[in-house]
C-alpha cells in the first residue's frame, strides 16, 4: 500500500514551472524596489529601540539612573515591567500574579535573589504609580517614540529592520505565488525561504540550520515515523477495521460523517497534529482496499478521506481552551490588558457551538466538492477482514507497536503538566514523537530502511521552512505590519465598530493564520484588534467578543499547506495537491466565517458576557 503510495505519480515528480515561477520573482523584485512607507518605519522604531527607550524610561522613573548603571535585581524589575506591559499589562496586581516560572518563560533570567528583592520591591510599590508607569511605558513605545527621536546611528539600526520587515513581505509574495501555483516542487520552496533570508542578511548562516529544527518540525518527522510503524505491523488495519467495521452502511458518506464525529470534538481537547498523524494510515488503507481491477485509481475518494482529516482537525480547535495555543493566548491577553477573565467551562460555552454546527456543515461541503466513482466501501472493509483474518491474533510487534503509541500518546496529553511536575522538564510533543519513533528502532518494530522509504521526508523539510517562515514575520515585525496595516485600512472605510469591528477583525487574522502558525497570528492580531475594539465600545462585550472571534479565526488555516500541521501531515499520503486545499478550504473559510459572525450576533449577543453591556 505504502509503496503504491511512494511510485504514485506527484507534485515531487514536476519540474520547475518557469512561467508560474518568474511571476513569483518578478512579484518578489517588484516589492523590494518598492519605497519603504512610513508605517513599515514606525514599526521598525517600535521592534528596534523601543525596547530600550522603555526600559531606560522605567529605570529613570524608578530608580533615578539609567537602565545601563541601575544593580541586577533593579534591571531584572525593569525587564518584568517591559515583558508585561508588551503583554498588555497595565496593573500591579496583574503583574504580580505572574510566578518565577511565568518570567522564565517569558524570558526573564535572573538569581533567585534577585527575584527576592523584585517581588520585596513590587509588593511595596505605590500602585498607582506603577499602573501610570505602565501605561506611560505602552504609550511611549507604541505611539509616541518616531524615527526623528533617535540619533544617527539608531536610525541606521532602524532603517535595516524597516529593510529587513519589506524583504519579507516580499518573501511572502513569492511564497504564496509558489504555494498556490506549485512553480516548484514544495520542499524547494523552504529552501528559498530559507535562502532568501540568509542572503538578505535577516539570519546569518549560522543560525539558520538550527531555524528549520523546532519542536513542530520534531513533531512532523516523529509522527510519519510512528505512522510508518503502524502500517509496517498492521496496526493501522486493525484500528481501521475497529473504527468503522459495525456500520451497516459502509459507503464513503458513512465512514467520512464517522472520521468527523470523532475528530472534530477530540480536537478540542487533545492535539490535532496527533488526531492527523493517527487519521493519516487509516485513510490510506480505506482508499487502498477500495481499488479494484474495475477501477484502479480514484482521485477524488483519496482527496475526500485525506482532506475530511485535515478539515475535522482544523474545526475542533475553537472548542475549548486545550484546543490550541492561540486560545490560551487570547485568554491571557484579555485578562492582562482588560482584566476580563474567562473559565475554562465559560470557554466551551462559546466556542463548541461553533464546532458542533461546523461538523454537519463540513461533512457535507466536502461530499459535494469530491465527487469519487467508489461510493461503496463495503468491498474495503471487508477485504481489510480477511487481511486481519490471514494475520491471526495480535502479534508481539503489533501489541508493542500499540503500547509505544499509547504511552506516546499519552506523553503528549500530559507533557504540559503531569510530566512537568514529576520531572521539572518540558519536553514538548516533538521530543515526545521522537523518543517514540527511536523506540520503535529500539525494539526491532521497524528498521532505519522503513522510515527512510516510507517517511515523506519532503513534508518535513516542508513543513520546517513554514516554522521559519512564520517566526520570521513575527521575530521581523512583518506580521505586525500587515495586520496593523489591514486593520488601519479598515477603519478608514468605517469598519471599525460594532460586529463589524468583529467581522473585519476576524478576516485579517483568517489572513494571518494561513501565512504562520494559529499561536503566532493570535499573538500579532490580538493586541491591535481588542485595543480597537476597547476604543470603539468600552466596557462593552465587543472586547470579549473580539477575543473569541480572533481564537477561532486563527483556527480557520484551511487554504494552504503550511497553515496547520494536519495540513502538512496528510499533504504526507502523496494524495493532495496544494490546489486541492485551495478547493476545499476557500469554501470553508466562507462557511466557517458565516458562522462565527452569526454565533456572535445571534447566540454570543445572548448569553451576554459578565454583566458586561451588550452593543
Amino acid at each position: 500500500m505504502q509503496d503504491a503510495v511512494k511510485t504514485r505519480a506527484s507534485a515531487y515528480d514536476r519540474y520547475i514551472d518557469y512561467k508560474r515561477f518568474s511571476i513569483a520573482v518578478a512579484l518578489f523584485v517588484f516589492i523590494l524596489i518598492l519605497p519603504i512607507p512610513g508605517s513599515m518605519r514606525d514599526v521598525a522604531v517600535e521592534y528596534t529601540m523601543g525596547k530600550s527607550y522603555v526600559q531606560d524610561f522605567f529605570a529613570d522613573r524608578l530608580f533615578g539612573k539609567p537602565n545601563h548603571e541601575i544593580e541586577q535585581w533593579q534591571r531584572l524589575t525593569v525587564e518584568v515591567l517591559d515583558e508585561c506591559m508588551k503583554q498588555g499589562v497595565s496593573r500591579k496586581t496583574t503583574v504580580l500574579k505572574r510566578s518565577i516560572k511565568d518570567l522564565q518563560k517569558m524570558g526573564i533570567r535572573g538569581e533567585e535573589q534577585h527575584f527576592t528583592k523584585y517581588r520585596v520591591f513590587m509588593e511595596g510599590a505605590d500602585e498607582t504609580t506603577i499602573n501610570n508607569l505602565l501605561v506611560s511605558g505602552r504609550d511611549l513605545r507604541f505611539n509616541k517614540l518616531g524615527y526623528n527621536d533617535l540619533t544617527p546611528e539608531q536610525q541606521k539600526k532602524v532603517d535595516r529592520a524597516s529593510r529587513n520587515i519589506l524583504v519579507c513581505i516580499a518573501m511572502v509574495a513569492f511564497v504564496v505565488v509558489c504555494f498556490m501555483t506549485e512553480a516548484i516542487p514544495l520542499p524547494g520552496v523552504a529552501f528559498c525561504i530559507g535562502l532568501i533570508l540568509v542572503f538578505s542578511g535577516i539570519v546569518p548562516r549560522s543560525e539558520i540550520a538550527q531555524l528549520f529544527w523546532s519542536d513542530a518540525c520534531w513533531f512532523i518527522m516523529g509522527s510519519l515515523m510512528f505512522a510508518a510503524a503502524f502500517v509496517k505491523t498492521g496496526v493501522d488495519k486493525r484500528l481501521c477495521l475497529t473504527i468503522f467495521r459495525y456500520l451497516a452502511k459502509p459507503n464513503v458518506k458513512w465512514v467520512t460523517a464517522i472520521m468527523i464525529l470523532v475528530i472534530s470534538p477530540a480536537a478540542s481537547f487533545i492535539s490535532d497534529h496527533a488526531l492527523a498523524a493517527i487519521f493519516l494510515p487509516i485513510g490510506i488503507i480505506l482508499y487502498a482496499n477500495s481499488l479494484s481491477k474495475a477501477v484502479p485509481e480514484d482521485s477524488e475518494l483519496a482527496k475526500l478521506l485525506m482532506i475530511t482529516i485535515a478539515m475535522a482537525c482544523n474545526i475542533g480547535g475553537f472548542g475549548s481552551p486545550s484546543g490550541g495555543a492561540r486560545n490560551v493566548i487570547i485568554m491571557t491577553y484579555l485578562e492582562d490588558m482588560f482584566g476580563i477573565s474567562i473559565g475554562y467551562g465559560q470557554w466551551i460555552i462559546y466556542g463548541m457551538p461553533f464546532v458542533l454546527i461546523m461538523m454537519p456543515i463540513l461533512w457535507f461541503t466536502l461530499n459535494r466538492v469530491f465527487k469519487p466513482k467508489i461510493r461503496d466501501l463495503g468491498p474495503a472493509l471487508a477485504t481489510l477482514r480477511q487481511d486481519i483474518d490471514r494475520m491471526g491474533g495480535w502479534n508481539k510487534k503489533q501489541i508493542l507497536a500499540l503500547v509505544i503509541f499509547l504511552i506516546m500518546f499519552l506523553g503528549w496529553v500530559t507533557e504540559s503538566s503531569l510530566i512537568v511536575k514529576l520531572t521539572g522538564i518540558r519536553l514538548g510533543i516533538g521530543v515526545i514523537a521522537i523518543a517514540g519513533a527511536v523506540a520503535y528502532l529500539l525494539t526491532g518494530i521497524v528498521n532505519w530502511r522503513d522510515y527512510q522509504e516510507k517517511v515523506d521526508w519532503g513534508v518535513v523539510w516542508l513543513y520546517a521552512g513554514a516554522i521559519v517562515f512564520g517566526r520570521l514575520l513575527d521575530q521581523t515585525g512583518a506580521a505586525y505590519w500587515m495586520a496593523r496595516s489591514i486593520v488601519d485600512g479598515l477603519a478608514t472605510i468605517g469598519l471599525n465598530s460594532g460586529t463589524v469591528l468583529v467581522g473585519a477583525g476576524s478576516l485579517v487574522t483568517v489572513f494571518m493564520t494561513n501565512l504562520m502558525a494559529d499561536g503566532p497570528a493570535a499573538a500579532a492580531v490580538g493586541p491591535i484588534t481588542l485595543n480597537m475594539a476597547s476604543v470603539s465600545n468600552p466596557g462593552t462585550v465587543l472586547v470579549p467578543f473580539m477575543g473569541l472571534a480572533t481564537a477561532c479565526a486563527s483556527s480557520m488555516a484551511y487554504l494552504l499547506i503550511i497553515g496547520t500541521p494536519p495540513n502538512a501531515i496528510i499533504y504526507s499520503s502523496g494524495y493532495v495537491t496544494a490546489r486541492d486545499f485551495l478547493r476545499a478550504g476557500a469554501i470553508c473559510v466562507v462557511i466557517s466565517f458565516a458562522v462565527l459572525i452569526l454565533l456572535s450576533v445571534f447566540y454570543w449577543t445572548l448569553i451576554g458576557f459578565g454583566g458586561l453591556s451588550a452593543l
